[in-house]
């Protein structure tokens, strides 16, 4: 007989832009200056993840960028030619 499932407890994976509108409420709420120690505290270790995340994020994205694009190249320098 099997066995019920138990509802997932795991969030799922909020998106580069979700992560970045929640870093800024934070940040909009520690700029009031009017919440607690304890609380600004709790909200300053919470943008701090949300800023790592963010960066995970960004890191990720280049890394399939370069994969699509292959090796990088140099930057080739022309010399500038005005059209006539």
């Amino acid at each position: 007989m099997s066995q019920p499932q138990q509802p997932s407890t795991e969030q799922p994976e909020r998106s580069f832009e979700q992560a970045l509108v929640e870093l800024e409420q934070r940040v909009k709420q520690l700029d009031s200056g009017e919440l607690p120690l304890e609380q600004a505290l709790t909200l300053f270790e919470q943008g701090v993840a949300l800023v790592q995340e963010c960066h995970d994020k960004l890191d990720l994205a280049e890394h399939r960028i370069a994969e699509l694009t292959g090796p990088a190249e140099a930057p080739q320098e022309h010399p500038f030619e005005p059209r006539a």
